[in-house]
This record gives structure tokens, C-alpha cells and sequence, in this order.
């Protein structure tokens, strides 16, 4: 039964919640449209325009992860705040296409009520806990000078449009750095589970990707084949990623002591590390789309550097991904 009242720390043994999923779906439609923008606009423009796009869904994505790794969810109140969360965070999504053009501002102020919202419940279920006060004062700081940014973005043109996205994402990223990591508290196996799943909700765009290319395209044998081949190349980077490196890396992080230490590890191979993976999983997706929409013929140099790079991109991420937590290299991937 849900409960009442201030937001309360989630339990050592947690595993993630259906009401966790559910706010997923939003950031699955965050993904398709990052694919959209960069398929709409098949440039390196149109490319850059779409990954810190991606970066900053991701960014306020994974904040959540930490949130609800903190807070039980499952309260009257926390769940009505995490729809309210939703509702915001589908506004980002439908601005995605429009977020370097028409629609830039909505995009930014709609970002700005999803991290304002983190920010609100993190608040509240740290009264207590003066580490943790401080270190959500710090995340709090960070937020805002970010989404200052991309408020001031949406009143100037390009280049200095996508200066100020840069800028901005920077912010983010750097803000545990700056302001440390030793006042988190998380639930290890939670953790690692939420961030497995957003990998195979990301993979599944992979396969949309296909789905939306062949719309364009009359199915004869080389579009099925194509098509087979891309649905075992997206297993196959299933495959790389839950055999081995997510149940090494869960087991690791489960077995340290809570502090400083294991928040620097979940920081490092799960909210910045998994970008890596997100953003190789998507660039495929582009590359996929494009290559079942015109089976029969040559790429274009983006499509083929989407498709090739996404999976380096990938297989790069796997490589940190070890290397964060083992201090060796896996020279195969």
C-alpha cells in the first residue's frame, strides 16, 4: 500500500518498481525523438544537434535513477510529484525535434521543471541528512546554471545556440565532480538493474529503427535479410553487455561499503559511462533507419559513420565500462 508524508529512504534489498518502468516509457519516446532529429537532419549538424540533445535527457534520466535509489516512490505524494515528473518530461520529449529551432525555449523551460522537480524531492527527503543536504544543494546549483543556459540558448542563433547547449551540459556533468559524490546514498542492485534496463529500452529503438526504415521501402528478400542481420546485431550488443560487464559490475558494486567510494563508481561507470552506450545505441539506430529505407544503395558518409561509429561507440563504452571497475582493458571490444 502506497504511503503518506515525507519521502523515505528506500530499503537495501529494493529491486525496481513497476511505477519506475512506467516513467521510463517517457524516456523512451526522449530516444525515438533524438533519432528523429538526427534523421530529419542528416548532417553533422544535424548529428551534434541530436546527441546533446540526447546528453541532456540522459543527464536528467539518470538523475532520477539516483533519486528513486534514495526515495521510496511509492508514496501518495512522491508518486503524484514522479507524474507530475512524466507529464514534464513528455513536454521535452515532443520539443526534441524543434529543441534547436522553433521550440527552444518550451523545450527549455519544460527541462526545467523535470531537474527542478529531482531537485524538490531530493529536498524533502533530506532533512536529516546533512551529507546529503549538501551534496543536493551542490546537484541544485549545477541544475540551475544549466538550465540558465538553455534558456538563454533559445534567444540566440547558431553557432552560438549550440555553444551555450555545450556549455551547458558541461555543467552538469562536471557538477558531481566539483561538488563531490560522498553525500549520495543508493541502493547498489537498484541501481545497476534500472541501468540495465534503460540499455535494452534503448536497444529496442534499434529495432523500431528497422521497423521505420522498411516503412519506406518494398519488402523483398534484401530488405529481410537486412532486417535479420540488424536484429542480430542488436543482440549481439545485448548479448556483450548482459553476459559479462553488468553482473560483474553489479556484484562489485553491491560488495562495497556505502560511501564516497561506491557513489564515485556508480557516478563514473553508470551515469557517465552508459551515455557512451545510449549514444552508440542511438547513432546505430540512425544508421539502421537509413540503411532500410535505401537497401539497394551506397550510404551517405553520415549514415555510414552513424551506423560503423555507433557500434565503436558501443564497444568504446564497454571498454570504460570494464576499465572503471577492474583497471584493466578488455583489448578484444
Amino acid at each position: 500500500m502506497a504511503r503518506t508524508g515525507r519521502p523515505l529512504t528506500r530499503r537495501s534489498n529494493a529491486t525496481v518498481l513497476p511505477l519506475e518502468l512506467f516513467f521510463d516509457l517517457v524516456f523512451v519516446l526522449a530516444v525515438t525523438q533524438c533519432t528523429a532529429l538526427m534523421a530529419a537532419n542528416p548532417t553533422w549538424s544535424g548529428m551534434g544537434q541530436g546527441l546533446l540533445a540526447l546528453t541532456a535527457l540522459w543527464w536528467a534520466w539518470t538523475s532520477y535513477a539516483w533519486l528513486t535509489s534514495v526515495i521510496d516512490p511509492e508514496q501518495d505524494a512522491t508518486r503524484i510529484t514522479i507524474f507530475s515528473a512524466m507529464g514534464a518530461m513528455l513536454v521535452v520529449s515532443l520539443c526534441v525535434p524543434e529543441a534547436f529551432g522553433d521550440l527552444a525555449l518550451t523545450f527549455a523551460l519544460a527541462y526545467a521543471a523535470v531537474r527542478s522537480i529531482q531537485i524538490l524531492l531530493f529536498t524533502l527527503a533530506s532533512p536529516d541528512d546533512a551529507d546529503l543536504r549538501r551534496s543536493v544543494l551542490g546537484l541544485g546549483i549545477s541544475s540551475a546554471i544549466s538550465v540558465g543556459l538553455l534558456v538563454g540558448a533559445a534567444f540566440v542563433d547558431a553557432p552560438y545556440r549550440e555553444v551555450l547547449w555545450l556549455i551547458a551540459i558541461l555543467c552538469d556533468l562536471l557538477g558531481p565532480f566539483l561538488f563531490g559524490s560522498a553525500g549520495w546514498r543508493l541502493v547498489p542492485g537498484h541501481f545497476a538493474e534500472r541501468h540495465g534496463l534503460i540499455v535494452i529500452i534503448a536497444l529496442g529503438e534499434s529495432i523500431v529503427a528497422i521497423g521505420v526504415g522498411a516503412a519506406h521501402a518494398t519488402i523483398d528478400a534484401a530488405v529481410i535479410a537486412v532486417a535479420v542481420l540488424g536484429v542480430f546485431l542488436s543482440a549481439a550488443l545485448w548479448s556483450l553487455y548482459f553476459d559479462v560487464a553488468a553482473l560483474a559490475t553489479e556484484r562489485r558494486l553491491s560488495a562495497m561499503e556505502a560511501g564516497q567510494e561506491q557513489n564515485a563508481l556508480a557516478r563514473d561507470a553508470y551515469s557517465y559511462v552508459h551515455l557512451l552506450l545510449v549514444a552508440g545505441i542511438v547513432l546505430l539506430a540512425l544508421g539502421l533507419k537509413s540503411v532500410m529505407a535505401h537497401v539497394s544503395e551506397p550510404l551517405h558518409i553520415e549514415a555510414a559513420v552513424a551506423l560503423a561509429g555507433g557500434v565503436a561507440l558501443y564497444l568504446f563504452g564497454h571498454v570504460a565500462f570494464r576499465y572503471r571497475f577492474t583497471r584493466t582493458i578488455n583489448r578484444e571490444r
